[in-house]
């Protein structure tokens, strides 16, 4: 395994947000995720990159010492190569090599669960490989030859293989569109039944999954493995004074995310746009919690969502077990102190902080909702079930003779749906 590293500069014309030691032991976890015997590691600083080969001669030789030392099959770059320099560097170790942008399509393919998770993975990876098969044929001649028009046979599979890899992308697209389109009907119905979205975001591996487990009581996969949910899940929860929600735990984000795996995920991750409530969970134990949230913050912003707590946005310190008793004091008293848009501090594991969280959630939700009463007959179990189905009820009595009275709470613009179904002499603002 090698991580190459430059002076360089973030996206934003920042300073390179992680350490080289931050950098090779997320490498190595990626490594991890999918399996893999990691025999050797290290780090690798360069002053430029070498367009052959990436590393410079000196460095390849003395890795390629190691590949036959070790008697390594595979060597992992974690860094975007390109196909000169992917083919080149195994000419030199003799090994099969794998950048950063394959590696996490493997494992994303190792994760999908559902069809359209497969499907995703797919389309990422055949756009990938469509970039890169004119290394897949370097046995084959590819010489121009004839009248100057026509290729050789190498060529000829080439263009082959690129024309039905292009039909295979279309397909997947168009299925893709289907599935988008139908989370869109889910989402509109959703939209006409009361129950607010609340979304799970971060980093990979910061407990999203865990912290879902904890608030639905559901049995999502969570281990301790970068990447290990894929594919988005929802449940019901109720908030605790009868709110209830949809919670959504989503996939997690990393630093230099392929483009590939972004315009593919992007149908997922459209539940995100949709959310009523984005809860951002940062593991807090982690040594580059500053940089994951930054690199979680990006893609936000990128989605069209804004990133900064507050809004829409929860931050949420999870893995506060880990952390040692001065320093979990501190996350304490910052938290106590940030008043509006405070982060919340739990630990998913053991569900230290998770009653508060689900308050602050409630809250949130239902700022600006208003209140109102409807007024029933005993015989109206069409209208009281309307109103189930129409709004969160707080509350419902019944006179002597039967009547009854449901306080509702509900979005403003519902308002008026409600005077209109009921009569304005049946609805009473409180």
């Amino acid at each position: 395994m090698v991580t190459p590293v430059l002076t360089k500069r973030g996206r934003r014309g920042e300073p390179e947000r992680r350490g080289p030691d931050a950098r090779l032991e997320e490498a190595v976890g990626l490594a991890a995720a999918i399996d893999l015997n990691v025999v050797f590691s290290g780090i690798v600083t360069l002053s430029e990159i070498r367009p052959a080969t990436y590393l410079g001669t000196g460095k390849v030789e003395e890795l390629a010492g190691i590949v036959k030392a070790e008697a390594v099959d595979l060597v992992f770059f974690d860094a975007a190569l390109s196909p000169v320099q992917q083919r080149n560097l195994e000419k030199a170790w003799a090994a099969k090599v794998v950048d950063r942008t394959a590696l996490i399509l493997e494992i994303f393919g190792m994760r999908a669960r559902t069809k359209e998770g497969a499907l995703q993975v797919e389309l990422a990876h055949l756009n990938y490989q469509r970039s890169r098969l004119v290394r897949s044929w370097t046995h084959l001649e590819r010489q121009r030859g004839g009248f100057g028009f026509l290729g050789g046979p190498g060529e000829t599979q080439i263009e082959a293989d690129r024309r039905l890899i292009g039909e295979r992308i279309v397909r997947i697209e168009k299925e893709l569109e289907q599935v988008k389109r139908t989370r869109g009907l889910h989402r509109a119905s959703r939209k006409r039944v009361p129950y607010p979205i609340v979304a799970l975001v971060g980093y990979t591996n910061a407990g999203k999954s865990t912290l879902f487990n904890r608030l639905t009581r559901a049995e999502v996969m969570a281990k301790d493995l970068l990447f290990a949910t894929l594919d988005p899940t929802l449940r019901a929860v109720d908030l605790p004074h009868g709110t209830r929600i949809i919670l959504s735990d989503t996939v997690g984000f990393i630093s230099e995310l392929p483009t590939q795996l972004v315009a593919a995920f992007r149908a997922t991750l459209e539940e995100v746009l949709e959310a009523d409530l984005i809860l951002h969970v940062r593991d807090i134990s982690h040594p580059d919690t500053e940089a994951q949230a930054a690199d979680v913050a990006d893609v936000l912003e990128d989605l069209g969502v804004d990133p900064q707590p507050g809004g829409r946005v929860v931050e949420v310190w999870n893995k506060i077990d880990r952390l040692s008793a001065e320093a979990h004091e501190q996350v304490e008293n910052q938290t106590r102190r940030a008043g509006a848009g405070a982060p919340v501090a739990v630990s998913a594991l053991t569900g230290e902080g998770t009653d508060d969280l689900l308050g602050v959630m409630e809250r949130r939700i239902t700022a600006g909702r208003v209140t109102v009463c409807v007024t029933l007959a005993a015989e109206d179990g069409e209208g009281l079930g309307w109103l189930y189905r129409h709004g969160e009820v707080l509350d419902r009595t019944t006179d002597e003779g039967g009547a009854m009275t449901v306080a509702l709470r509900i979005p403003p613009e519902r308002a008026g749906l409600i005077t209109r179904r009921f009569g304005a002499r049946r609805v009473q603002a409180m």
